[in-house]
């Protein structure tokens, strides 16, 4: 099985809504190894992390705004343009860090507060990736990879 086909089955399956709000859920979860300062904690949220995009089966339709959401980031991910969601992506990514770095100093409320703003810019990152989806393809589940999936002519 070659990459390409393992990334659209792992993509095809964290698509699901429970795979892709529990894995949102679980961001603060990052926290918890820096924190502590424990390689334990560390491997157990690296793992849930790791299986989280492969423990749902496929969705059983792709009309979840999450499901789209998901799809659209295979999409952008694969096209990777310079647009707005880039600037979020590395704003989402920057509060993290911040996160990571508060809870290294054990400072609860700056910690908490670059959690929830990382995970207010991943909801406005998934819009855009549903919209960018949109945009830019007609849906089709079965495909086998991304090329292969329909091109609409919407704006």
């Amino acid at each position: 099985m070659g990459w390409r086909h393992t990334k659209r089955a792992l993509f095809a399956r964290h698509s699901n809504p429970w795979s892709a709000w529990t894995r949102w859920a679980s961001a603060p979860l990052i926290l918890i190894p820096v924190w502590r300062r424990s390689w334990r904690d560390a491997a157990l949220v690296g793992a849930w992390m790791a299986i989280n995009p492969v423990v749902f089966s496929k969705p059983a339709h792709d009309r979840a705004w999450s499901t789209r959401a998901i799809l659209g980031e295979e999409l952008w991910i694969e096209e990777r343009p310079m647009d707005a969601a880039m600037a979020v992506d590395a704003a989402a990514t920057a509060a993290g860090i911040t996160a990571m770095i508060a809870a290294h100093r054990h400072r609860t409320v700056p910690a908490a507060a670059a959690t929830a703003a990382m995970m207010g810019l991943l909801m406005v990152y998934w819009e855009l990736m549903a919209r960018y989806l949109d945009r830019n393809v007609g849906l089709d589940r079965e495909a086998p990879s991304l090329k292969r999936l329909v091109r609409t002519d919407s704006p």
